[in-house]
This record gives C-alpha cells, structure tokens and sequence, in this order.
C-alpha cells in the first residue's frame, strides 16, 4: 500500500513539473516577443483600467430573482451606500482616456511618418474599435431568440441586453473623441497641459446650471452637454502628454489639485460619493460626467504621469509583463464580453432558484463575500468565451459584405431592443 502513494506521488511531479517550465517557457516568449522600445508603463495603466471594468461590474452588480424566475438588475451600492468610496479606486476610466490620448499621438506620429494621412489613420482606428462591437452585438442578436425559445423569459433577456450594451458606450464616445485627435494634438502644443482646462471649465458650467439655483427652469438634456468634454479632459492631458508637454510639476498640480476639487465637491457641494449610477438616486456622477469624475480623472492623471518611470522598471520583470501584455491584446474582448461571461452563469442559475451570490438580491454586506467567491468563476468563463470571441478584434478578411451587412443588421436589432426600442 505504501508503494502504490509514493508511486502516486512520483507521478504528479513530472507533471507539475512539466507544468511550470511551460508556464516559465511561455512568459519568456512573451517578453522576448515584446519590442525593446515599447512603454510598458502605458500598457500598465491601461491594463490596469480595463480590468477595473469587469471587477466593478462583477463585484457591484447583481440580480434580483422575481416570482416568476425573470432576472432583474440590482446594484449592492443602492442597500449598502457605505461602499461607495470603493467606487473611487474601480472607477479608472481617466487612466483609460489619459493612455489612450498618449498612444494616439505615438500612433498617429508613426502612421504621418509613413506618409500616411491623418484621415487614413482615423478610420484605421474606427474599425478596430467598430469590430468587437459589431462583433458581440451580432451575436447577441442570435442569443435572443434561441434563449426564449429556450425557455428564459423575456424581462430575463431584456435584463442581460441592457448589461452587454452597457459598457458600449464607452467604445462610442472613445470613438469620437479619437477623431478630434488631430485638434487635440494642435491644443496641446498650443497651450500644453491648459488645453485640458476649457473642457473642465465647460462641465463646472453645465453642473452649476442643473444643480444651481436655476436648476428648475434647465431642460432636462443639458446634462448631455457633460458627455464629450467630460471624457475627453483626460484624453487631452494624454495628448499633451504625448506631446511632452505635461511634465512632474504639471502632474503635482494635477494630483493635488484634483484630490482638492474632489473632496470639496463632495464635503460642500454634496455630490454623490459613487462614481457609478446606483439605482433609485435622482443624481449621478458618470452617466453623463460631473466635474467629480473631472477632479477625480485629474488627480488619477497625475498620478500616473508621476509613476511611470517607476511601473515601467516594475514590467520588466517577464512575470509581470506576460499578464500585462496579454490583456493588452485582449482588451476590446474584455470590454464587450465580461457581462457575457456573468450572464453565462447567472441565467442558468436563475432556473434553480437563489444562488447566494449570484441570483440572491444583494441586500445587504454579507451578499459580498459570496459574490467575491464568484469572481474566479466569472474570469474563468470569460478566458473560455474570450478564446472565441477575440477573433472579432482581427480583421475580417474572410467576410464578404453581405455577411459584413448582415452583421450590422443584427446589431442594429440589438440594439434597439436592449434600448427598449422594439
């Protein structure tokens, strides 16, 4: 008897052993596969800020289970308000908008060098944006009706709709704002760092006048006014970045003073303390963006400007660059199909009834530490759904433009109904 364990235990070491060296054998390929001159510190921050996305989602929203088994979304942060300083540190789209502002530049300063023009390298980028999206709408569109006739009821699919298109948002506006690159790159070497500070000044504007004394008599579509320059103050500072024109000092002031604003804001200006929309408040902060997620996008801003050097050296460590470097080629997949990879879980759970965690409303603090027990498993379906899914961020060289049509027919059809439109 004793034989056979040390026999079953000679035999796993081969295996774990194997294991590893792949494992090590893998990371070094990836770093020797990495160009000696890329900025690993921007590839950082930016991954660093895609997967504050899937963590926020996931740790923050969940569901409610009605009498006739229809999935409906809740948010923990509507019964336990205590958490939304939590919100501060997942809410990092600044970084998002800051490291693409500076990758454009880079990108845009390569393509001129090759004789390309600006307008080539705009719909270049627009495409590989337009892809993914397309991509999981379209897919989506398939879902919907082979689901219900699966069974899953209709507030169900209406449910996981508005979660798939939620973050999409986010790759439209991106897209617009890429377009105006090219005066963004002109603002800043104009005016440097300052060129961030009209947009800033644009959304004080907009939030006094909805939230001032004359706050009765605006329509309720001036908060739309936030959207565009409320997202692009961080990408100008990118671009200013890229241009060297936002240096230590700059990013001194950027911290200290967007630490300064942000608290103000909420001691004497009572803005809400989540930076995400919680459900049931007549106020928010992101949909479209107050001056909070101003203060607190130029605080992340400096911040990173002023760490940079320092998480570069960090990544060159192949360890740490390997994970880096592969969220970076995934990032879109990531972004369109993380509540996928929720839903995948979620739906079926619906039909067994409440599922702590999962399918159990989250009430109360004790619905969290089940919910973080979820997190592994969420990641896990979105590694299996993202080896399929992330062909959509390739080109399509194989499909015709009928297929391409089709395409966006279906999106456009899921979109309308994840809208309430149809």
């Amino acid at each position: 008897m004793s034989r056979l364990r040390t026999g079953a235990r000679c035999d796993r070491r081969p295996f774990l052993g194997t294991a590893a060296v792949a494992a090590v054998a893998a990371v070094a390929a990836v770093a020797d596969r990495t160009p000696a001159d890329r900025d690993r510190a921007l590839d950082g921050l930016r991954a660093l800020a895609l997967l504050a996305v899937p963590t926020g989602h996931w740790l923050i929203g969940g569901f409610t289970l009605d009498a006739g088994g229809a999935l409906h979304n809740a948010s923990l942060l509507t019964a336990v308000g205590q958490l939304a300083p939590a919100s501060w540190f997942l809410q990092l789209l600044g970084i998002f908008f800051l490291v693409g502002g500076h990758a454009s530049v880079l990108s845009l300063r390569r393509a001129t060098g090759r004789g390309e023009s600006a307008g080539v390298w705009l719909r270049g980028r627009l495409v590989r944006l337009g892809r993914p999206v397309l991509g999981v709408t379209a897919v989506w569109a398939v879902l919907l009706p082979l689901l219900y006739g699966l069974g899953v009821p209709e507030a169900t699919l209406r449910t996981g709709a508005t979660l798939v298109i939620q973050p999409l948002w986010f790759v439209g506006v991106y897209a617009v704002i890429t377009a105006l690159t090219p005066l963004c790159l002109r603002a800043a070497r104009w005016m440097g760092a300052w060129a961030a500070a009209p947009l800033a000044a644009s959304v004080a504007v907009v939030d006094y006048l909805r939230y001032g004394p004359y706050a009765d008599a605006m329509p309720p579509w001036l908060s739309l006014l936030n959207l565009l320059p409320g997202w692009m103050f961080a990408y100008q500072l990118g671009v200013s970045w890229g241009e060297r024109r936002l240096g230590a000092r700059a990013a001194w002031s950027l911290l200290l003073g967007g630490a300064a604003v942000f608290a103000a804001l909420l001691l004497f200006f009572h803005y809400p303390a989540s930076m995400v929309g919680v459900p049931g408040q007549d106020r928010t902060n992101s949909h479209p963006p107050s001056l909070l997620v101003v203060a607190l996008a130029a605080a992340q801003s400096g911040a990173a400007v002023l760490l940079r050097d320092r998480l570069g050296r960090l990544l060159r460590r192949p360890a740490l660059w390997a994970p880096v470097a592969l969220v970076n080629l995934s990032a879109l997949t990531i972004l369109c199909w993380h509540q996928t990879a929720m839903l995948s879980l979620a739906v079926p759970a619906s039909f067994l009834g409440q599922i702590p965690g999962l399918t159990v409303v989250p009430d109360t603090l004790g619905w969290l530490p089940a919910r973080l027990l979820w997190l592994p498993v969420f990641a896990a379906a979105l590694l299996l759904i993202g080896r399929t899914t992330r062909r959509f961020e390739a080109p399509w060289t194989g499909a015709t433009r009928a297929r391409r049509a089709a395409a966006a027919l279906l999106a456009a059809g899921f979109g309308a109904f994840a809208l309430g439109l149809a």
